[in-house]
């Protein structure tokens, strides 16, 4: 059953393919530098058309280029900026669940009352917002025109990780709130992403790791990465933790971090002057995977930690707990709804989209039933093809007084079709478990740390890893 509303899905960071509209006058469409299936992101990344080509100019601010790159559609497949971002999977998980609730992208001689929203994600989030209202509300227009229950229909945002900075610009400084019925939130920074510091700073060179490119001239064009980076202290000093405009931010423009940082306070000065903001938000976020939260600076480079002092608050891997809390709300809130899951994964895990049907439908669903015993996962993003995946986590039981589960634990490995590439059952040791795989071939894979059994009551975590093809010699 659906609602009348609109519901409008924006994807996270380099969730969206991209196009250039060609010499000849063919669409976007046609010329995509942007749009990697799960076993060629490389490809992408150091072919004839790569995105690393369409780095921003100097000063562009919230403008956009006259470079001829348009956002096409939501990836549908895993996609990865190694060095950028972590890599998520793609979005038809998340429509087809919509779809499946009878909201439709393409409803014949009706409006449609699902809208897939893809954006220039190399661009500022105030632009994005900006182009935001110019698509939603006119397509609400032609919705309400319908008449009947329609009539006052509003909008009802469903956004992934960034989608969620693009989403709250739009209904905060863009007269969005007029029109927003609800924003559910899947893994957003509220508050920020430590990671995005630690990767700014320190880049991604050539003759690095197994990459043979050089990503770091590219991201740091990027406001929107810019606009990720945290707002709470989070940088060890001597004198405590400081923010990223309290200290010199090595490698990083200044005046990018100062913007950046005034991007993250109007929002949130707007959000606090309007009650409505709360009671129209629900948050999702994961929590219990090991996640960079502070960084040390020294040397030119930037040392990642998963504490601030002796607190370990963990979050979904990308996203500390800290930074996916907002509208200042303490990180044991009421209103937010936590799943032991990877920021990679969120818009894909069944909780999430039993919990977003829930909040559109504003009906009971069966919930399955919550097992109890979590798992938090290391995955690495990126491995040299030869070099061994390692997979290393930990069991939690709920109750943190309990001894360290004794469950039986399966790894299992499948390529970007589902096809099962490899699993293994490794011997448990106070409720850590370690296990490689030596053999994988290259491509984007995912991992995931379920029970043996159905009785084993582990909830899975799915990770993502690129295993990068090994240099011809």
């Amino acid at each position: 059953m659906t609602s009348n509303d609109l519901v409008v899905v924006l994807p996270g960071i380099t969730g969206s393919t991209l196009g250039v509209r060609g010499a000849d006058g063919s669409p976007a469409s046609a010329n995509l530098i942007w749009a990697p299936s799960a076993g060629a992101v490389w490809r992408l990344l150091t072919g004839g058309n790569s995105i690393l080509k369409k780095a921003l100019p100097a000063g562009i601010g919230d403008a956009a280029p006259d470079d001829g790159v348009e956002p096409v559609a939501l990836m549908p497949d895993v996609h990865v900026l190694p060095g950028i971002w972590t890599p998520i999977r793609g979005y038809d998980v998340l429509i087809d669940a919509l779809e499946a609730l009878g909201y439709k992208r393409d409803n014949g001689a009706k409006p449609p009352n699902l809208i897939a929203f893809p954006y220039d994600w190399r661009l500022s989030n105030r632009y994005n917002g900006e182009r935001l209202k110019t698509v939603v509300e006119p397509a609400l227009e032609r919705l309400r025109a319908q008449g009947g229950a329609s009539a006052d229909a509003r909008i009802v945002f469903v956004v992934h990780s960034m989608g969620g900075l693009v989403a709250r610009w739009y209904i905060e400084k863009c007269g969005g709130a007029e029109v927003t019925r609800k924003l559910i939130t899947l893994g957003t920074p509220w508050r920020g992403a430590t990671g995005a510091l630690e990767q700014l700073v320190n880049g991604v060179k050539k003759g690095i790791g197994p990459l043979s490119i050089d990503l770091t001239a590219f991201s740091r064009s990027m406001p929107s990465l810019y606009q990720l980076l945290p707002e709470f202290a989070c940088i060890s000093t001597a004198g405590g933790y400081a923010k990223t405009t309290e200290v010199s931010v090595p490698n990083l423009d200044t005046a990018m971090v100062a913007d950046a940082m005034a991007f993250q306070m109007d929002l949130q000065s707007a959000e606090s002057a309007r009650a409505a903001s709360r009671d129209m938000t629900h948050m999702i976020v994961g929590i219990r995977q090991p996640t960079a939260t502070t960084v040390e600076l020294s040397g030119g480079k930037a040392t990642a930690y998963q504490n601030f002092g002796s607190d370990n608050d963990y979050g979904d891997s990308t996203v500390p707990l800290t930074g996916a809390v907002g509208l200042g709300e303490a990180l044991d809130t009421n209103i937010v709804v936590r799943v032991p899951e990877q920021h990679t994964n969120l818009q894909c895990n069944q909780f999430v989209l039993d919990q977003v049907q829930e909040i559109l439908t504003a009906k009971p669903v069966r919930r399955r039933e919550l097992k109890s015993v979590s798992v938090r996962a290391s995955v690495p993003d990126l491995v040299t093809q030869g070099s061994g995946l390692k997979v290393a986590f930990d069991l939690e039981a709920d109750d943190p007084d309990a001894d360290p589960p004794k469950v039986p634990v399966t790894v299992t490995v499948r390529s970007a079709k589902g096809k099962v590439l490899a699993t293994a059952q490794p011997t448990l040791r106070g409720g850590h478990g370690v296990t490689t795989f030596d053999d994988l071939p290259p491509g984007t894979h995912t991992v995931t740390v379920d029970g043996s059994t159905p009785s084993s009551l582990v909830r899975p975590v799915t990770s993502t890893a690129v295993v990068w093809p090994k240099p011809v010699t």
